[in-house]
């Protein structure tokens, strides 16, 4: 029998987008995830029975303690973002990394500069084609290049307002296109953790079908090396734990589908195989997509995604896990691109795996 889909239309499920909005505008850059995660919390309380946070700020909702299997649905909260690394004597502030951030997108960007006295806002200089030598005009910026404008005279001044360490984000929002596209600073991956939500709130409509424990996760830290996942992974040892990221779109100009695979907006969420990415748990999302009417497209890895799946799968000794990915054009630049109906269909693939699991599963390979 064919399972029902979680209602979810983003035509006519305006609190959804209310949420997404809501959620992927809050700042969330590397190690200062706390506001982003107060905004998760305080949606997925309505479908929990449970929900805490850890010393890290992994956040965590709980339903039908004490079911069997336990599933964990992760996703990381963390944007990429800067940090005040240095001010000069005229106020200019230089910077840091915080994650994968691309130096040549940056420049001529206004930014918030996120201090404990509020926000302060600034632009990262850039420099005119006027008054750079022939030599250096096609020269790729580096990130101790980049400088903060926030219109004072002198570092005294500066310091008054900020500090060494302060986080910095684009100032960017979340914005509707057309034909279901949307765009964003910060889908990677708020996105994911819109999803758990949603899958959640999916899998709580039909909790009285529902076999298995849900531990529903926003995760700190990916962007700086999968942190926070393998502390609340260790922590929880779930049985199973389904991933959720954003993947490469390859749709666009110059991007070559040889290298990268052929990744679509609009065609479906994404399946990984290979690597962390368990062949049995991977065979049974397929198999709930295809009962549900979704379809999904396909991407491999040689070892490593590049997300949280990439440290849960090994700890405690092993936990099988799966990727699921959604599309997006532009990653890790101030205008991320994704197709809402792809994003919609994966918190239906997870709550659809977690209302399918029985006390009886089991996730090994046959050798």
């Amino acid at each position: 029998m064919t399972r029902r889909q979680c209602a979810l239309s983003f035509q006519m499920k305006k609190e959804a987008i209310q949420f997404l909005e809501k959620l992927v505008n809050t700042p969330s850059p590397v190690g200062h995830e706390t506001r982003g995660q107060r905004v998760w919390l305080d949606y997925v309380q309505a479908y929990a029975d449970t929900t805490w946070n850890d010393d890290y700020g992994n956040t965590v909702a709980l339903l039908n303690k004490g079911g069997s299997p336990r599933i964990m649905l992760a996703a990381h909260a963390d944007e990429i973002g800067l940090s005040v690394n240095y001010i000069d004597e005229h106020g200019f502030i230089y910077v840091r990394r915080l994650g994968g951030v691309d130096p040549t997108v940056s420049k001529a960007q206004r930014v918030i500069i996120h201090t404990k006295n509020g926000p302060i806002n600034g632009v990262i200089g850039n420099v005119p084609p006027h008054l750079t030598k022939t030599d250096q005009q096609d020269k790729k910026p580096q990130i101790h290049e980049l400088f903060v404008d926030i219109g004072v005279a002198s570092d005294e001044e500066a310091k008054k307002l900020v500090r060494i360490g302060d986080p910095i984000t684009i100032d960017r929002d979340f914005e509707l296109l057309r034909n279901d596209l949307a765009v964003a600073r910060a889908f990677d991956n708020r996105a994911g953790t819109f999803a758990v939500a949603e899958a959640l709130r999916c899998i709580h409509e039909d909790r009285k079908n529902l076999k298995a424990e849900i531990l529903a996760v926003s995760n700190t830290m990916e962007e700086g090396g999968c942190l926070g996942a393998r502390q609340i992974a260790y922590a929880l040892k779930p049985d199973v734990a389904l991933v959720t990221d954003v993947t490469h779109a390859t749709d666009y100009p110059t991007v070559s589908k040889a290298m990268h695979g052929d990744i679509q907006l609009g065609k479906g969420p994404s399946l990984t195989h290979g690597g962390p990415n368990h062949p049995v748990v991977v065979e049974r999302l397929e198999g709930v997509a295809q009962e549900l009417g979704i379809s999904v497209q396909h991407e491999a890895v040689s070892s490593t995604s590049g997300t949280d799946t990439d440290v849960i799968f090994w700890t405690r000794g092993g936990i099988p896990s799966a990727l699921i990915s959604l599309p997006n054009r532009y990653m890790h630049s101030p205008v991320e691109l994704v197709h809402l109906k792809d994003l919609e269909q994966i918190p239906q693939i997870m709550a659809g795996f977690a209302l399918s699991a029985k006390e009886t599963d089991r996730y090994s390979v046959s050798v």
